[in-house]
């Protein structure tokens, strides 16, 4: 795959849902975003707090493939760069998967993302709110998320021990918590 050169004016992002064959590159995309050593080249990553996978082919293709919602890709220059799922759960939507390529982050394309997929629900499924669940120690993220109209709720669900389908938890006490934002 080629590589996207930061320091070249960037083109303007293009939207599309995904298909069966974007996948792998999907796959690539969101481990790059989240775990390992390509993940702190951005400014969040959950590789301090988590070792392994953080998603696989069969559960990007369930979101692909899903009837109740969409694997939005984010292309600049014919090139993938950022990726987010939407799910349609009746008169919300949930918003999850949401990578970027880390040598991206930080420029301004996840505020662009963000608003076109509240957009999107809105439009095509009447969505009156958007919800999302993020790790509760990623407090950086959770900000940036706030700054986007986000509000914390305090709901808070446990991490699956255990199911490395997840990842590996490097520490004790992970929980995700629930985001919420109403829809104008």
């Amino acid at each position: 795959m080629e590589t996207v050169d930061a320091t070249r004016p960037a083109a303007e992002p293009t939207f599309r849902a995904a298909t069966a064959a974007d996948v792998p590159e999907l796959v690539a995309l969101i481990e790059s975003a989240y775990r390992g050593d390509s993940s702190r080249a951005g400014w969040t990553t959950e590789a301090d707090i988590l070792d392994g996978q953080r998603t696989d082919p069969d559960g990007v293709a369930a979101v692909v493939t899903g009837e109740n919602g969409r694997m939005l890709v984010v292309e600049r220059g014919g090139e993938m760069v950022a990726c987010c799922q939407l799910e349609h759960r009746g008169d919300h939507a949930y918003f999850g998967m949401f990578a970027v390529r880390p040598a991206l982050q930080g420029a301004g394309l996840g505020k662009v993302i963000i608003a076109e997929a509240e957009r999107w629900v809105r439009a095509e499924w009447g969505a009156r709110e958007m919800r999302m669940t993020v790790i509760s120690a990623r407090e950086d993220l959770i900000a940036w998320y706030e700054r986007r109209g986000y509000a914390r709720t305090g709901e808070m669900t446990p991490f699956p021990y255990g199911d490395e389908r997840f990842g590996i938890p490097r520490r004790a006490g992970l929980e995700f918590e629930l985001l919420v934002k109403p829809l104008a």
